[in-house]
């Protein structure tokens, strides 16, 4: 898993296409017991390096009911976007993740996580890559159905605050999604 992950932060597949340059943010372990596939780092989180060190990082965790320490510890959770790094901005928010990056690195990822119990795909890239033709229409409609996905997945919207409208719109998420996601996390680290 080192060596992959050095290999990783090494890449540069994407450079060109990278107004700000190529710079891998992810975490794994052999150990990891969930993972959470995201989109793509943010501005912030580039230039950090660290995975959703942002204000949409404080939302999941939040979420997930879990504290800085655990979320960061690799042995118990590993972050893994669809593009390790930062797209650049687009008209209306960050451009989308690259192509490149989730089919060339995430299955070489995963098959050295044996331990994984839980894998959560935020976001409608990480679901359609993910999910194929089982995907709903809409994220919402897929988050609304997040039950036929488990044991193997469970699907959530990106926690950026600029999803609290949704979220207010379609209050069935915090009240039925919320306390199952937040149990099967419990689960997953027990």
């Amino acid at each position: 898993m080192k060596q992959l992950l050095q290999e990783i932060s090494k890449c540069t597949v994407c450079e060109p296409h990278l107004e700000f340059g190529a710079r891998p943010v992810l975490t794994a372990h052999k150990k990891s017991k969930i993972v959470i596939v995201g989109q793509a780092p943010g501005l912030i989180v580039h230039k950090s390096g660290i995975p959703w060190g942002d204000k949409s990082g404080d939302n999941l965790r939040n979420w997930m009911q879990v504290d800085k320490e655990t979320f960061y510890d690799p042995e118990q959770i590993a972050l893994i976007p669809m593009g390790f790094c930062y797209p650049g901005k687009g008209r209306s928010g960050d451009l989308p993740p690259r192509k490149e990056c989730a089919p060339l690195w995430h299955e070489k990822l995963l098959t050295l996580m044996p331990e994984v119990k839980l894998t959560i795909l935020i976001g409608k890239y990480s679901q359609a890559h993910y999910l194929g033709n089982s995907v709903k229409v809409t994220l919402t409609e897929t988050v609304r159905c997040f039950d036929e996905y488990l044991p193997d997945y469970f699907v959530l919207p990106h926690p950026s605050p600029r999803n609290n409208i949704w979220q207010a719109k379609n209050e069935w998420f915090g009240k039925q999604v919320i306390p199952e996601f937040q149990r099967r996390i419990k689960e997953a680290l027990a």
